[in-house]
C-alpha cells in the first residue's frame, strides 16, 4: 500500500472539520490560553484533539490573518502605568503610512491606526495609545513621537483616559 503524498493529504482535509475545530478553540481561548504548563494539551484535552493539531490550527488562523498573535496581555494599571495618552496626529496623507509604522514600532506604543478626519472640527488622522506611569511621562513620550515625525506633523494632541468602560477583546457566542 502507498502512502498520500502530503499534498494529496492536504487535498482530503475537511475543512468543515477545521473550521469546526477553529471556532472551538476561539471560544475555549476568549477568555486567555488556560493557565497550565501545557496550555495546548490543555485545549486539546478539552476538544478531543491532540496539542500537535491545536498547534497547527493556531498557526493556520495566524497564517491567514484570522488572529495576530498568541502572547501575554499583562494588566498595565497592576504594572503601574497608569497614566493611558491616545495621542492624535495630524499627519499629512501622502506620509501617513510611513509616519504609522515609525510610531508602531516604538516600545511604548501599544496601538497605532489610521482613522478618517472629520473637518472642520477633528483634523487628526493617526492615533497612537501611550501608558506610562504618570502624564508627565506620557507627555514626554509625545514630544519624542513628534520629533520623530518632523514635518510630516501639522498638528497633535493627547486625549488621556479617566476611566475603565470595557477590558476584553472581540467575543463571539457559543
Amino acid at each position: 500500500m502507498n502512502p498520500q503524498p502530503p499534498e494529496a493529504a492536504d487535498a482530503d482535509a475537511d475543512p468543515t472539520a477545521d473550521a469546526a475545530l477553529e471556532r472551538a478553540l476561539i471560544l475555549a481561548t476568549q477568555a486567555g490560553l488556560p493557565l497550565t504548563p501545557r496550555p495546548f494539551e490543555t485545549l486539546a484535552e478539552q476538544l478531543g484533539s491532540d496539542a500537535d493539531t491545536v498547534r497547527a490550527c493556531f498557526t493556520a488562523m495566524q497564517a491567514r490573518g484570522a488572529i495576530r498573535r498568541i502572547g501575554a496581555l499583562p494588566d498595565h494599571y497592576a504594572l503601574g502605568y497608569v497614566a493611558n495618552g491616545m495621542t492624535v496626529w495630524d499627519i499629512d496623507d501622502a506620509q501617513l503610512r510611513d509616519c504609522g509604522r515609525r510610531l508602531g514600532a516604538l516600545g511604548f506604543v501599544s496601538h497605532c491606526y489610521h482613522r478618517p478626519r472629520s473637518l472642520p472640527a477633528w483634523p487628526y488622522n493617526l492615533f497612537a495609545m501611550v501608558h506610562a506611569h504618570d502624564r508627565a511621562e506620557v507627555e514626554a513620550r509625545r514630544a519624542e513621537m513628534r520629533a520623530l515625525l518632523g514635518s510630516a506633523c501639522r498638528a497633535d494632541a493627547v486625549l488621556y483616559s479617566t476611566r475603565i468602560l470595557k477590558k476584553t477583546g472581540l467575543r463571539i457566542g457559543a
